[in-house]
């Protein structure tokens, strides 16, 4: 009898994670974070801040499932090396508040963008703190082993999109200190690269600019995650 209930709740748990995850709609306004935040899913950061120019705070949650499930998430680009992981999916929730006292209203939902916990490498979970500064919205990341990496993106609020309008990636080794750091100016359409070791001085280093011929801005529905959009040949942002 023993044998067999383990069996059926092997079963059971083989079922539960094998099923395709669908990702709530957050909900459309409240006045309080925890109205904000649907069942079984926790906030694991927050930040306040003006990010559509008119003298209010508006509010920014990232939040988490409460268990693993199977998600397929891109790698290399938005289309191709998709690959399946076990892992907490995580949502992007914006609101504006059109008064100091009202509603937080719910501009966007992005079920893509933040990186999960498993997809730092070897540093562990890779997201790091938001920040808004200049109506914009920053997010950054960290992760790697021996080659390490730190990426960050701003996103402002234009037309009705999340246009991405500055761009930071930053790779060095542990051991040797050789670094480079990209830095994308996309509404310039310049970027900077500086080469060198960590230990150097800044005129030590090597520091070039170059532009960047790009038609249109990216936004969070045309650049789906980091490390997915091939800006040139073997360089990824």
């Amino acid at each position: 009898m023993r044998i067999k209930l383990i069996g059926f709740l092997l079963l059971c748990h083989t079922a539960l994670y094998a099923q395709t995850f669908k990702f709530p709609t957050v909900p459309e306004q409240g006045k309080t974070i925890a109205s904000l935040v649907p069942p079984t899913w926790k906030v694991i950061d927050s930040v306040k801040g003006d990010l559509n120019n008119d003298n209010i705070s508006d509010l920014v949650l990232v939040m988490e499932f409460y268990r693993p499930v199977k998600e397929n998430r891109a790698y290399g680009d938005n289309e191709t090396e998709i690959i399946t992981e076990v892992q907490k999916p995580r949502i992007l929730a914006i609101y504006f508040r059109r008064s100091a006292s009202g509603a937080y209203k719910l501009v966007t939902q992005n079920n893509n963008f933040i990186l999960r916990s498993e997809e730092g490498g070897g540093m562990g979970d890779p997201i790091r703190p938001l920040s808004i500064d200049s109506n914009a919205l920053s997010l950054s990341f960290e992760g790697g082993g021996n080659w390490r990496w730190k990426l960050f993106y701003t996103f402002k609020y234009q037309d009705k999109e999340w246009r991405l309008t500055k761009a930071n990636n930053y790779t060095w080794h542990t051991g040797s200190g050789e670094m480079n750091d990209k830095q994308y100016d996309f509404v310039n359409k310049k970027r900077t690269v500086t080469s060198g070791t960590i230990d150097n001085k800044a005129s030590a280093n090597e520091t070039f600019e170059q532009p960047l011929p790009l038609k249109n801005l990216r936004t969070f529905t045309s650049f789906k995650k980091p490390w997915t959009w091939q800006i040139s040949p073997d360089e990824f942002l």
